[in-house]
């Protein structure tokens, strides 16, 4: 791993992602999650304060990036949560956790990251018990040809400076792929923000 990896990836990320558009989205589906909850690429532990302590039995945050994962321990222990989420410092396409365990996955504008997110989506299956459901809040792919060709053109810049996130990933096709069906999916362009990282969907998904 690089300086710039290591060191400017994860402040970028961390301050790019809690922007107050996209602390909105957040706060449409996080309070949502219920039972034992998986969070996917928990980042600097943007969410942790927006889970509802009556609903949630255990988190588990799974976070591949050391840097991220110093963030989040710092912000579960200044919200005096520490000892109820169980960190998992590893890829959403190896999830530690055993078949049909957890009852809530979220995923956060981090799908756009993940390198095989076939793989992790293989897995949140997997790990999902019957009646589970993934609560998702992504940016990713414009329906306007105008905005779509321009993130197709930064998409290769825009990577190599934001940890690998992609910008032309459609959210919901990579979850009908995944062998997911979503009903209750919303999108719209996210005020104050550049079109080219603002289209966002949301919702909730359930195996098929």
């Amino acid at each position: 791993m690089n300086p710039w990896e290591r060191y400017v990836v994860p402040n970028f990320i961390a301050c790019a992602c809690s922007t107050r558009p996209i602390m909105k989205q957040r706060s449409k589906i996080v309070p949502k999650a219920e039972g034992i909850v998986l969070e996917l690429g928990c980042g600097s532990g943007t969410n942790f304060a927006m889970y509802d302590a009556s609903k949630v039995e255990r988190l588990y945050a799974l976070e591949p990036a050391p840097g991220m994962i110093v963030k989040a321990r710092r912000a579960a222990g200044a919200l005096g949560i520490g000892k109820s989420i169980d960190f998992l410092e590893t890829g959403a396409e190896n999830i530690p956790l055993a078949d049909k365990s957890v009852d809530t996955v979220v995923i956060t504008f981090v799908l756009c990251t993940i390198p095989d997110w076939e793989g992790a989506l293989a897995e949140t299956r997997r790990v999902l018990k019957p009646g589970g459901r993934v609560l998702f809040s992504e940016h990713g792919l414009a329906p306007d040809e105008g905005v779509a060709k321009w993130q197709r053109r930064i998409e290769p810049v825009w990577k190599a400076l934001a940890g690998g996130c992609h910008l032309t990933r459609d959210t919901v096709s990579l979850l009908h792929q995944g062998g997911f069906r979503s009903d209750d999916t919303e999108t719209m362009y996210l005020p104050n923000s550049p079109k080219i990282a603002g289209f966002v969907s949301w919702g909730s998904a359930r195996p098929v």
